[in-house]
């Protein structure tokens, strides 16, 4: 949601189904990792947000896994 706090561990491996940080051609991201059948995409956990579709083209750089969120209420 907006205005969240992410906490980041930057050691983690970033794995199928984790929640990551990205920087993919440029611009920061916070998606869902989908990792299967040699597919690689990120998913937004809104559905009005389309999956990026990684390939080699792309620009992509995992920043870090997300661990925990604070949330206002």
């Amino acid at each position: 949601h907006h205005e969240d706090i992410l906490v980041v561990d930057r050691s983690l491996e970033a794995g199928h189904g984790k929640v990551v940080i990205a920087i993919v051609d440029g611009e920061l991201t916070v998606k869902r990792l989908y990792r299967q059948n040699g597919q690689v995409r990120l998913l937004a956990e809104n559905p009005d947000y389309p999956p990026i579709e990684l390939s080699e083209e792309t620009s992509c750089e995992i920043w870090g896994v997300v661990t925990s969120v604070v949330h206002n209420l």
